[in-house]
């Protein structure tokens, strides 16, 4: 019992140190209207981090992903965000072409 104390620390810490982060962002966005320039910010940043870890995973993966090539890391990622435009923003459409096509590109190179 006496070795599990840093991780339940850490745990407790880590636990503390988001939520109370959540309940700001939860009681600051209930009185945000959707029209609002702190919206648009919000949104925009929000959406900017999701793009930079994405991103960050097609150009420098790691794992199994690692041994494919760059350009066909880039290439579903292309044709999937093109799907998702053409389909009608719809999320599930781009990442099923995305992952369609790499898996494809995968079994094509041997790997």
């Amino acid at each position: 019992m006496q070795d599990l104390w840093p991780y339940v620390f850490i745990a407790v810490a880590g636990w503390l140190a988001t939520d109370f982060w959540r309940w700001l962002g939860v009681l600051a966005g209930n009185r945000l209207r959707e029209d609002s320039e702190a919206f648009y910010w919000v949104r925009s940043v929000a959406t900017a981090l999701v793009m930079a870890v994405t991103a960050k995973l097609v150009v420098f993966p790691t794992g199994a992903l690692e041994a494919s090539p760059l350009w066909m890391r880039l290439g579903a990622a292309g044709l999937g965000f093109a799907a998702f435009l053409v389909s009608g923003q719809r999320v599930a459409v781009g990442v099923g072409v995305s992952l369609v096509l790499l898996a494809a590109g995968l079994y094509a190179i041997g790997l």
